[in-house]
């Protein structure tokens, strides 16, 4: 199973990056968990300073955008 984290604070740019993650993993017929972390702590132990981020299975994929659907598709690939 992918383990698909959106670090962030729940602003607009985190929830639009949910959205497209939860998309393109859908599309590839991903075994997924998606989880949200809003806790600083937990972002900044990550080495993220910019948010949102996109984390798959541990390792940081995007910081500081947004990227399109089928960007993430392809980092998901």
């Amino acid at each position: 199973m992918t383990r698909l984290q959106i670090l962030g604070s729940g602003c607009t740019k985190c929830r639009i990056l949910a959205e497209h993650t939860e998309e393109a993993a859908r599309a590839l017929g991903l075994d997924f968990t998606i989880e949200k972390v809003t806790a600083i702590d937990e972002i900044v132990a990550f080495g993220v300073m910019s948010t949102p981020a996109l984390v798959v299975d541990g390792v940081v994929k995007v910081s500081g955008h947004v990227p399109s659907t089928a960007a993430i598709r392809a980092m998901l690939t």
